[in-house]
């Protein structure tokens, strides 16, 4: 069974993410919709492992916890919440993941923080080549 579970790590916002601040999702049902609500007034509730299986739940997927690990899983830099919506994902040092806005203190105190790793977001878009 493979995992996305971290520790100590703050998934950064993606550098071309198109907002200065963190937003909520508005597209019901979406990917980031789901994440979002399930992250949302529950911080360190929850492993990574454990909201992109509920998420894939949430959006239909019947598909039981063993047998989605089977194949790799894209880890929370993917997520559209650090793509788009300028969220951080902290995981702490049980694993536990919170949601933390991108102009916020906390984001500011986990980024100068030298005890917690940092990990960029993915990119929206691929690097053109010159």
């Amino acid at each position: 069974m493979t995992t996305t579970n971290d520790r100590d790590l703050l998934v950064t916002v993606s550098g071309d993410t198109p907002t200065d601040t963190a937003r909520v999702p508005e597209k019901p049902g979406s990917v980031a919709a789901v994440q979002y609500a399930l992250l949302a007034g529950r911080p360190y509730a929850m492993t990574s492992d454990d909201l992109l299986h509920a998420a894939h739940r949430a959006r239909g997927g019947e598909v039981d916890r063993a047998a989605f690990f089977a194949t790799p899983r894209a880890c929370l830099r993917a997520s559209p919440l650090v793509k788009q919506f300028g969220w951080g994902i902290h995981h702490d040092t049980d694993g536990r993941i919170a949601l933390v806005a991108m102009e916020s203190a906390d984001y500011a105190r986990l980024l100068a923080d030298p005890a917690v790793t940092k990990r960029p977001g993915m990119r929206r878009h691929r690097a053109r080549s010159a």
